[in-house]
């Protein structure tokens, strides 16, 4: 019986957490203009997505979140990757201060990382558009990145660094040749972590993107539904952000299977 209602609970939390997310993929083959009114099957609404049947805004909030998420997502990578080989390398409690540190924006709420960015901002006379947002996300996607690193260098022998370094290799060469290729697939997962992080947030972006007529795909949407109604192009774009993901997240897993089993065999 333990083992029955365990295995209904969980089945249930997983039916709450995807239901909606099928029923976005489900009305998405429909040219119904209101959700849960079925018109028959169609592909329609993919069709209008994709050849630009869409309106100018759904398309520039589209490209602005990408090209944001795209940007953000690589210099977060670079610059959380740095920060962790340095809270790797350093000892006692100003590590500990330094974790520390690094954890609190993952466990602030984003509203309040958005006002604080809004406040800095205004504070420091920085006009708001396009540039704030990049580096409002680049800000609270780095302990992610962090957080993503730190296991594969906690993983790695310190010795083959020190090895490198006494067979001659200069620092940058050692970190090129050793630490890098040994962190890589961290780095891979903090850059997708971000970019998804990105693509979803809406309470950073929208304190810190000004008032130029900037929009991502989460203000455009809560603007739209303030009119009354949501854009029936954004269920198939929901579907295939969803499904993008997802095959992300599948390759990630199979390839850090394989890279373990490889280890295993040696």
């Amino acid at each position: 019986m333990k083992k029955f209602f365990a295995q209904s609970y969980l089945w249930l939390l997983l039916s709450l957490l995807y239901a909606p997310i099928i029923i976005i993929g489900v009305f998405s083959f429909t040219e119904a203009k209101v959700l849960g009114n079925w018109t028959g099957f169609s592909t329609k609404l993919y069709t209008s997505l994709f050849s630009g049947g869409v309106s100018n805004g759904l398309l520039s909030a589209i490209e602005n979140t990408f090209t944001i998420a795209i940007i953000a997502a690589a210099v977060s990578t670079v610059l959380g990757s740095i920060a962790a080989i340095g809270i790797h390398n350093m000892r006692g409690r100003k590590r500990q201060v330094i974790t520390l540190l690094n954890n609190i924006p993952m466990l602030n709420p984003d509203i309040i990382t958005g006002i604080s960015l809004f406040l800095l901002f205004v504070s420091l006379g920085i006009s708001q558009g396009y540039t704030t947002v990049v580096l409002a996300h680049i800000a609270f996607c780095t302990p992610y990145v962090v957080l993503s690193v730190m296991p594969r260098l906690q993983q790695m022998n310190p010795n083959i660094y020190e090895a490198a370094l006494d067979l001659g290799a200069t620092p940058f060469q050692a970190l090129r040749k050793i630490i890098i290729p040994e962190i890589r697939p961290g780095m891979i997962s903090g850059f997708i972590l971000a970019f998804t992080l990105s693509i979803d947030d809406f309470a950073v972006t929208i304190f810190t993107k000004g008032n130029e007529g900037l929009e991502t795909l989460s203000t455009f949407i809560y603007a739209d539904a303030r009119k009354g109604g949501l854009t029936p192009e954004l269920r198939p774009l929901s579907t295939i952000i969803f499904v993008t993901v997802l095959l992300l997240l599948i390759i990630i897993n199979v390839r850090a299977r394989r890279a373990a089993r490889k280890q295993g065999n040696i």
